[in-house]
């Protein structure tokens, strides 16, 4: 199967290659000026065909206004040139037979104003190119009927989507999408690309737009966050349009149980140019959760990380330079990939959003609802190295998660007048969760039974979390003077409740009375955390190119965690175990003045700065909050920070960045309490007091390059971060009950190096783009191991290609790769040394067939190989959809779709770890089958045409 994808791949891109060579093509040429005769460099010039103005080929002048279309095939033509300020010239053009066609001087006109309404309605070329804007006309790229946006952005020239639906413009990671300027459904860029039609989108927007803090700022930090603007089609934007679509269907697995798969989605929007109003929602049992970060944050039970960063300001390097390590104390054990695609769930989402916009006043809110259970039954083999030995476990469990969730967003805009701005934030969320977890666990120690666990284990948790910010930004008559001021206030509120029941035999001890260890116990832990922020900046310009910043941080945070723990007896008395309950209390308060000089002129930006901050951690902690009492906690940490970052945006869309940083992480409030955490009995954890914060140097650069004129993109970045007082989890193994112990420690030394480089370009303007993209890491991690420290080295390397092929009206064709192959060293047991592969290869084809109907079908195959431990898996995922569009109105779609074709679904995955190695399989729905129907309100195109603009 792998040589097959090989062979495939190699025959696509070789017929690709092939098409490009000069036979039967020539060569245009000509010089773009104005009517006085000067020279107009960076003018577009495209190629379209008479017949229904697709895109042949494209490209733009050059600095003498010269251009050359290359390797084009004889015949009609029109030939379109357009220019910023000028009339678009067009021109009939056949190629003739001679070999080159040398169009001379072509002369453009300046747009009279009373002319300009005329000439924008006729000048909607397939794209036009604005510096490092790209403006693309939608109606001129084909997509089936009923298609979304995200499939018509597969087809635009120098845009790629992947199969999760990650969008990348010119070789950059797309951070926001945007319909008609507007925020959809808060910052997630799939909710508006999933969602809307690609029959509503007039055209696509891709740009280089200033970061967040920069735009609340109003300080210029040089970097840019790629973005997407979706524009509506004016018949979109007065009525409403949407789509309804409800399917069912049965397992085609032999000895199925006969569940009837279903699922139900629908969309509805009503836009127009102040207000936006969007309804969304789903519901099946097929495994597609539709997931965005937030609700995989949701799924795990933590609601620990902050909202509303932007409003702390500091350096614009991108690091936060101090942050709180993960506070997740509702410890269900909820896996963190229980996504899409493993086990079994039910979901449903339902979704709400709102947008105002006028010139002084802008409002944003959304709601999202989202809820999943999901059944998880798996099987995991680790094997631990320890100095001189080794130990394997074997764990097959079942699990039953249930998740739902609230979000709520807000974000209000308001201009007090023209020299002072007022935002306003808010976000919250309240989730509740439960998870049942049956687990079997054993030990062996060459090939002999050690330890035997049982596991029946319950939770449930209540958690709610809300953070609003206040943002002041004011203006000086001295250009470039600024003052922004911000208020935040957060809470986070969490109770948790966890049944434990456990039986643990240990076939080794030599006492009889340890030999067996049953454990009856209720946790509970109430989590109250609420945190009050100030920041202010100052930008004081110094001349036209020097500017003088600086800014202030303060933060007070309140935790405050009651956990108690019952042992509960045979008959059901409970008695309070006061070695593993605890009360505590901490109070950080974090204190930051920072100043910096920065340079900005034509394209540089360069900042040198510096900053002091304190940091204190005042603590208190007991077995309960009324004990007589209380060991304290006090310690402070100061730090001088330095921060150097540079950026350049040169000519021709190249863009060079390079920064230096210390990022400081502070010990989470679990890790620096002692408390106890016997959840799974045979790996039991506990916190450490006397925790350092650990310091992060942080060296980064890239470069990336955009050519406009040929669609070529490459991209290069270089990490390399050192760990000083790096948080590890050393281990201790008993050696006869094998039950480890972790508990956090501070070492010095681990660091990591990461590099990625990925180019893309035409095979063929229009029909083919090739893409290539190539990562090496090495990263080294040290811990100790039975007191021994243990030095790990991981290196790894991967490469992948990437073919998309548009040759006409009636196919498309995806194909990528993916190698990654990775090595792991251990110090301690070098006999375990061991090289993982994984390999991945997708495609995807959809075709037009006769009689108005279209196929779907795409091919997954995955390779999991260890041969250190004899892994070796190979997983071909084959799904396939017929579909056709009904009635005179083109409205209704009718679809069967068939998935898992080969009967193969399994979620796998292996890892390598500090001193171990694991390996998981998880049973997941596989083959089935779905007939759905679909409603469409606007109806749909039954040709996948273009739009003839002449």
């Amino acid at each position: 199967m792998k040589n097959l994808f090989l062979l495939v791949f190699s025959v696509l891109l070789t017929t690709s290659l092939f098409a490009q060579t000069p036979a039967n093509r020539i060569s245009i040429q000509g010089k773009v000026t104005d009517t006085t005769g000067a020279v107009l460099p960076g003018s577009n010039v495209m190629l379209l065909m008479t017949t229904d103005s697709s895109l042949v080929t494209f490209g733009r002048t050059n600095d003498a206004g010269m251009f050359s279309l290359k390797n084009v095939k004889r015949g009609s033509y029109i030939l379109k040139i357009s220019y910023v300020g000028f009339i678009p010239y067009d021109k009939l053009l056949d190629t003739g037979d001679q070999p080159n066609k040398d169009l001379g001087p072509l002369k453009l006109k300046p747009i009279a104003k009373e002319l300009f309404e005329v000439v924008v309605k006729t000048a909607r070329a397939p794209l036009t190119i604005k510096g490092d804007t790209i403006e693309y006309n939608a109606a001129s790229f084909k997509v089936p009927p009923g298609s979304t946006v995200e499939d018509l952005l597969r087809r635009l020239p120098g845009m790629q989507i992947d199969q999760d639906g990650n969008i990348k413009a010119q070789g950059e990671d797309v951070k926001r999408v945007t319909v008609d300027g507007k925020t959809f459904f808060g910052s997630d860029p799939k909710a508006a690309t999933k969602n809307l039609s690609a029959e509503a989108i007039s055209k696509v927007q891709v740009f280089s737009d200033k970061t967040e803090q920069a735009k609340l700022t109003g300080v210029e930090d040089g970097k840019k966050e790629k973005t997407l603007n979706l524009q509506l089609k004016d018949g979109f934007k007065k009525g409403s349009f949407g789509k309804l679509t409800a399917g069912v269907g049965s397992d085609l697995r032999p000895n199925s149980d006969g569940t009837a798969r279903t699922e139900l989605k629908g969309n509805y929007n009503r836009f127009d140019d102040k207000r936006q109003f969007s309804v969304i929602g789903m519901g099946n049992n097929t495994n597609q959760t539709g997931l965005s970060f937030d609700d995989y944050q949701d799924f795990r039970g933590s609601n620990s990380f902050n909202w509303n960063d932007d409003a702390d300001f500091g350096f614009s390097s991108g690091s936060r330079f101090i942050s709180f390590g993960g506070d997740d104390d509702d410890n269900l054990g909820i896996p963190i990939g229980g996504g899409s695609g493993r086990g079994y769930s039910n979901n449903a989402a339902a979704g709400i959003n709102y947008n105002y916009d006028t010139k002084k006043t802008k409002f944003s809110s959304s709601y999202y609802y989202s809820q999943t259970r999901q059944t998880i039954d798996a099987v995991r083999k680790s094997q631990t190295f320890l100095e001189n030995s080794s130990f394997n476990r074997t764990d097959s469990s079942s699990q039953l998660n249930f998740n739902n969730s609230h979000r709520v967003s807000l974000r209000f805009q308001q201009e007090l007048d023209s020299m002072q701005t007022l935002v306003i934030l808010s976000n919250s969320r309240f989730s509740k969760g439960n998870t049942n977890l049956n687990s079997w666990q054993q030990l062996y120690r060459l090939s002999a039974l050690s330890t035997r666990t049982t596991i029946n284990n319950f939770g449930n948790t209540d958690a709610f979390g809300t953070a609003n910010s206040v943002v002041y930004r004011s203006k000086f008559k001295k250009k470039g003077r600024n003052l922004a001021l911000s208020a935040t206030y957060q809470v986070n509120l969490n109770d948790a409740e966890m049944n434990l029941n456990s039986i643990n035999e240990f076939f080794q001890a030599t006492n009889v009375n340890d030999q067996l260890r049953i454990i009856r116990q209720l946790q509970t832990t109430d989590t109250k955390r609420s945190q009050y922020k100030i920041s202010a900046l100052y930008l004081e310009p110094l001349s036209k190119k020097f500017f003088w910043e600086s800014f202030y941080n303060f933060s007070l945070r309140n935790d405050v965690v009651d956990r108690d723990v019952m042992d509960r007896g045979e008959s059901g008395q409970e008695t309070r175990n006061n070695v593993l309950s605890r009360y505590y209390e901490n109070n950080y308060l974090f204190n930051r003045l920072g100043t910096g000089l920065r340079y900005s002129n034509k394209g540089v930006n360069l900042l040198v700065g510096a900053a002091g901050q304190q940091f204190k951690l005042a603590g208190e902690y007991a077995p309960d909050q009324t004990a007589a009492t209380f060991n304290k906690i006090n310690r402070t940490f100061t730090n001088v920070i330095p921060n150097v970052s540079f950026n350049y945006s040169m000519k021709g869309n190249k863009y060079l960045r390079f920064s230096y940083d210390v990022g400081i992480q502070l010990p989470s409030t679990r890790d620096l309490q002692p408390v106890i955490d016997n959840t799974n009995p045979l790996y039991i954890t506990e916190g450490n007091p006397d925790l350092l914060p650990t310091l992060r140097h942080q060296l980064s650069g890239g470069y990336n390059m955009f050519n406009p004129g040929t669609f070529t993109n490459l991209y290069f970045s270089l990490n390399y971060t050192y760990n000083v007082n790096q948080i590890v989890y050393n281990q201790i193994v008993d050696p006869t009950t094998l039950i480890t112990r972790t508990k956090p420690a501070n070492i010095s030394g681990g660091q990591n190096v990461g590099s990625y480089i990925g180019f893309g370009f035409p095979l063929k303007k229009t029909k083919a783009n090739f893409n290539i993209y190539s990562n090496i890491n090495y990263g080294k991690n040290l811990t100790n191991i039975n007191g021994q420290l243990n030095e790990t080295n991981t290196s790894s390397i991967g490469i992948g290609p990437r073919l998309d092929l548009t040759p006409n009206d009636k196919i498309t064709i995806y194909a990528n790769a993916n190698w990654n192959i990775s090595n792991t060293k251990y110090s301690i047991s070098t006999g375990q040394n061991q090289t993982i592969y994984n390999f991945f290869y997708g495609g995807e084809a959809n075709v037009k067939l006769p009689l108005g109907f279209y196929l779907n079908t795409t091919l997954n195959y995955r390779v999991y190989k260890n041969d250190r431990f004899g892994f070796n898996q190979h997983i071909p995922i084959w799904n396939s959809s017929l579909y056709t569009i009904l009635g005179k109105a083109k409205k209704a779609e009718i679809r069967f779709t068939a998935y898992d074709m080969l009967n193969r679904n399994l979620a796998v995955s292996q890892s390598a770890f500090t001193n171990s190695v694991s390996q998981e399989r998880v049973q997941t729905l596989s083959r089935y089958f779905l007939v759905s129907f679909t409603y469409n309100m606007r109806g749909v195109q039954a040709k996948m045409k273009r739009q003839n603009f002449f």
